[in-house]
C-alpha cells in the first residue's frame, strides 16, 4: 500500500509540474500578441494609430534620457561648486589678514630705517634705539602667531620666487647669483609671498686675460742680418 501511495503522489507531482510548464509556455507565447493587444487597445481610445503611439514613447524615453543627463550634470555642477565655496572659505580664513599684513610692513619698515639711522651714542638715541628694537621683537611675536615669516636672505643664493634684484654687483669673493645686499626684507604669510625681499646680486667677474707676445718672424730675423 506504501508504495502505491507513493507512486501515485510522485505521479500527481509530476503532472503538476508539468501543468505549470504547459501554462507558462503558453503565457510566455501569448505575451507579444497580449502586448499588441494592449497596444491597439490604447490606440482605441486615444484615437491615434499604432506609429504614432511607437512615435510618441520614442520621444518620451529621449526626453526622459536627457533629464537624466541634465540632472547628472547639475549634480556634477553642485558639488564641484561645493568645493569651489569650501576651497574659497579655507583660503579667506588662512589668507585673510595679508592687507592688513602688508598695511603692518611699512611700519616695521620705519622702525628698522630709524634704527640704522640712530647711530650716535647719546643717551636719548640710544633709548629710541633700544625702544624701536624692542617694538620690532614684539611685532615678529605677533607675525610668528599668525604665520608671517620675514625673508632675509643675506648671503643665500638668489631664488626669483622670493627674491627681487635691484641691482647686479661684480664680486669675486662669492659665487655668481649670491646676495650681498638686502635692501628691504621680503614676507610670506601661510607660505604664500606678500612682499618680495630687495636685494643686491653678485656677477661672476670677468677674468682679462693678457695678451701674450707673439715671436718675432724668422724673415723679419733674416732681413735684419742681411
Amino acid at each position: 500500500m506504501s508504495n502505491n501511495q507513493d507512486a501515485s503522489e510522485a505521479q500527481s507531482d509530476s503532472d503538476l509540474i508539468e501543468e505549470v510548464l504547459e501554462q507558462t509556455t503558453e503565457e510566455t507565447v501569448d505575451e507579444p500578441d497580449a502586448v499588441e493587444a494592449e497596444t491597439e487597445e490604447a490606440a482605441e481610445e486615444t484615437g491615434l494609430s499604432v506609429e504614432e503611439l511607437q512615435k510618441q514613447l520614442k520621444q518620451a524615453e529621449k526626453k526622459a534620457e536627457e533629464n537624466w543627463d541634465k540632472a547628472v550634470r547639475t549634480l556634477a555642477e553642485m558639488e564641484n561648486l561645493k568645493r569651489r565655496t569650501q576651497k574659497d572659505l579655507e583660503n579667506a580664513h588662512k589668507y585673510g589678514l595679508e592687507k592688513f599684513a602688508k598695511e603692518l610692513l611699512s611700519v616695521i619698515d620705519s622702525l628698522e630705517l630709524g634704527i640704522q639711522a640712530s647711530t650716535s651714542d647719546v643717551p636719548e638715541v640710544v633709548s629710541l634705539r633700544e625702544g624701536s628694537e624692542l617694538t620690532i621683537k614684539q611685532f615678529e611675536s605677533v607675525f610668528a602667531k599668525f604665520n608671517i615669516e620675514a625673508i632675509d636672505p643675506q648671503g643665500q643664493a638668489f631664488n626669483p620666487e622670493l627674491h627681487q634684484a635691484m641691482t647686479m654687483q661684480p664680486s669675486a669673493d662669492v659665487d655668481a647669483n649670491t646676495v650681498l645686499n638686502v635692501f628691504q626684507k621680503g614676507y610670506v604669510l601661510n607660505g604664500r609671498l606678500i612682499r618680495p625681499a630687495m636685494v643686491v646680486v653678485s656677477q661672476a667677474v670677468k677674468v682679462v686675460k693678457p695678451v701674450e707676445d707673439k715671436p718675432e718672424d724668422d724673415s723679419t730675423n733674416l732681413d735684419e742680418q742681411a
